[in-house]
């Protein structure tokens, strides 16, 4: 998930995050980076609307990267803690130091690399294309002429906006991928295309076998990396460490199974 213009993401998150400076005072837990280095404790941003990655369940956050992150914390001899924020404005609050980690779905690009840096990739995703039964559209190409809806500012969009022009109006923008999804359900689009593992997860517990989901033999696979702030060596070093205690202890692939990623 997740590329595309950045100075887009930072004059869109502004807003929201001077709203959330405002109010930082009140009544959360922990709104800004951790300062007491002996705690090794680490604020995490992920935008909590991409299921099966990050979702709420009540008032906790769950879903494949918290799992894999958190295991890897422990791993790795540090804390983490989560902060539900809006995807909109979610690499703002890494280069404002609000959050140290962002753990949302992030695909590694070169384009993010000149502006963060990463961990070792944890997961591997394509884009895949969803549409309603009887209407299947089976390649990119398919779509040339149709309506889609895509996540805002995602590798989705990014692959759309190559294939009709950024500013073609057959493009619906959404804030999140479930808001695109149901405008495809509601009948509003003809197709939408996203990460595979999002998707899937929606079909699953929305679809009622109205869907069909089709790969496109050009998509290419996409790494999932957490992103931090560039420079940030010490706090990579730990990822990275962690990451591959949990691939080589077999607890990367024991969260992989949970989640249906592997059999």
């Amino acid at each position: 998930m997740m590329k595309k213009n950045w100075k887009t993401l930072m004059l869109t998150g502004t807003m929201i995050l001077g709203m959330g400076l405002f109010t930082a005072g009140c009544g959360s837990s922990t709104t800004s980076s951790t300062t007491n280095s002996a705690e090794k404790e680490y604020v995490v941003g992920t935008d909590a609307s991409y299921a099966p990655f990050e979702a709420m369940n009540s008032e906790k956050i769950e879903g494949f990267d918290i799992d894999v992150l958190s295991a890897a914390a422990e791993a790795g001899g540090f804390k983490v803690t989560f902060k539900n924020t809006p995807w909109d404005g979610i690499f703002l609050t890494l280069k404002n130091g609000e959050r140290d980690i962002v753990a949302s779905a992030v695909t590694i690009t070169d384009e993010r690399k000149k502006e963060f840096d990463f961990s070792d990739p944890y997961f591997d995703a394509t884009q895949m294309i969803v549409s309603k039964k009887g209407k299947e559209f089976k390649t990119l190409n398919d779509l040339k002429d149709k309506k889609i809806a895509v996540q805002n500012a995602t590798t989705g969009d990014e692959v759309v906006s190559k294939l009709l022009g950024q500013d073609n109006p057959n493009i619906k923008r959404f804030e999140n991928m479930p808001l695109a999804l149901l405008e495809l359900k509601n009948g509003g689009v003809d197709a939408a295309v996203g990460d595979n593992g999002v998707v899937l997860e929606y079909v699953k517990s929305n679809g009622n076998g109205d869907f069909v989901t089709a790969v496109d033999s050009g998509f290419a696979t996409e790494n999932y990396g957490f992103a931090l702030k560039k420079g940030n060596t010490e706090l990579q070093k730990k990822l990275n460490d962690g990451i591959k205690k949990i691939k080589d202890s077999g607890k990367l692939d024991e969260i992989n199974k949970k989640y249906g990623f592997k059999k």
